[in-house]
């Protein structure tokens, strides 16, 4: 019989507070546009912290909201995070019987952090060792979205506030998080200490055999205090070998590579070491690359976006949700594809291409519901769902 696979994961963690139609052209929004790199205006596509905002806007947070929403009252509060959505979309397409996904992190004693609590516990994730700051609120994310932006494909903004994340730190992992045989660490700019000590924790899931995965997130803080610099992702580059798939969207990848280009930043990881990489590009065409240790050999090649999800979309423009969450559970599909493999794939086995499947397919039904958690009714109801697109797409792209 086969054995069962741990999955641990840790890093960005939210409550997300979704206004999801928000118009980017309107004065309101525009008078707090970003007027150069780093300066703390808002950008669409990007992040923002509460603090840098209210510096850039020179006024408290919770005025400035009124305007940027026209007065409307948010429309629901979901789970959001690199980490804690991907890791949940991942427990929901693996059988727990076979599997077990845990999520790592904390959360402030606030009304905010009970929300969370209840929401997860509605989904097949463990999260045991989400802990609690006494004193500390909770992180949350304001996502602004406007699904006309970008010819109708849909954008969004987000207005964070790290809160207790802060305070968690290397040491509060414990040693079940490196023993699982999948690592994770997703959105870690928004967990600064894990983030700053990424290199070290990867070494130590190294060690102990676990196969590691690193999706990242806009890194406002190193943009603020680094502009026109790469932004730090491991301390150094003989570091990126301790990655075995890296995911990033095509902005990050930029910004982490110090590249102008999708083609420069795909160079830039090749050379890296890193294992394996994916970087996607919103409806464009994303890049992926194998160096062969994990996945099979891939030469770094280019994906489509799904065409059934697009021509969804364009049938139906007015009855889609938004594009939030979409790399996050882009993230989770390739996890889960990941770790379906694990008793049956030796290293220099796995499918990348079953992976991105996954991850196309996956991301792709997020534009048809709002925020980025899927809240089931039944076991195994997402993963019905979402089948049909990803066999779509693999007809799509000839297999």
């Amino acid at each position: 019989m086969s054995r069962k696979i741990n999955i641990a994961g840790t890093g960005c963690a939210l409550a997300d507070f979704l206004y999801s139609r928000v118009d980017f052209n309107a004065p309101g929004f525009r008078k707090y546009l970003s007027l150069k790199t780093g300066d703390g205006g808002l950008s669409p596509g990007k992040l923002v912290f509460t603090s840098e905002l209210e510096t850039f806007a020179q006024k408290p947070y919770f005025d400035l909201l009124s305007e940027l929403v026209g007065n409307k009252n948010f429309d629901s509060v979901n789970l959001g995070g690199p980490s804690l959505v991907s890791l949940i979309h991942a427990a929901q397409m693996l059988p727990q019987q076979q599997y077990q996904v845990n999520f790592y992190g904390c959360t402030g004693n606030d009304n905010t952090s009970a929300v969370i609590r209840e929401k997860v516990a509605k989904t097949p994730l463990n999260f045991d060792n989400y802990v609690a700051l006494p004193g500390r609120n909770t992180a949350f994310t304001h996502v602004l979205s406007d699904p006309d932006f970008d010819g109708g494909y849909g954008e969004r903004t987000f207005i964070n506030n790290i809160g207790a994340s802060w305070n968690y730190h290397p040491d509060m992992l414990p040693p079940s998080f490196f023993q699982a045989d999948l690592v994770c660490f997703g959105g870690t700019a928004l967990v600064p200490q894990i983030h700053d000590n990424l290199a070290m924790l990867l070494k130590k899931a190294k060690a102990a055999n676990a196969f590691t995965m690193v999706n990242t997130v806009f890194d406002f803080r190193n943009e603020k205090e680094r502009p026109n610099q790469k932004w730090p992702l491991v301390n150094n580059v003989q570091s990126y070998r301790l990655i075995d798939i890296l995911t990033m969207d095509c902005e990050e990848a930029l910004k982490i590579s110090g590249t102008s280009t999708i083609n420069d930043a795909a160079a830039y990881f090749e050379l890296s070491g890193v294992s394996s990489f994916i970087i996607t590009n919103g409806s464009q065409n994303l890049v992926a690359y194998s160096n062969g240790s994990f996945f099979k050999p891939m030469n770094i090649r280019s994906f489509p976006v799904s065409c059934e999800v697009m021509q969804q979309l364009r049938i139906n423009p007015s009855g889609k949700g938004d594009t939030t969450g979409c790399g996050d559970n882009f993230t989770g599909g390739i996890i889960a594809s990941v770790a379906s493999e694990f008793n049956s794939r030796t290293e220099g086995e796995f499918d990348m291409v079953d992976a991105i499947s996954w991850g196309v397919a996956s991301g792709g039904f997020t534009c048809f519901y709002l925020g980025g958690t899927w809240f089931e009714k039944t076991a195994g109801e997402k993963k019905a769902l979402i089948e049909p697109y990803r066999q779509q797409y693999l007809k799509q792209i000839g297999l």
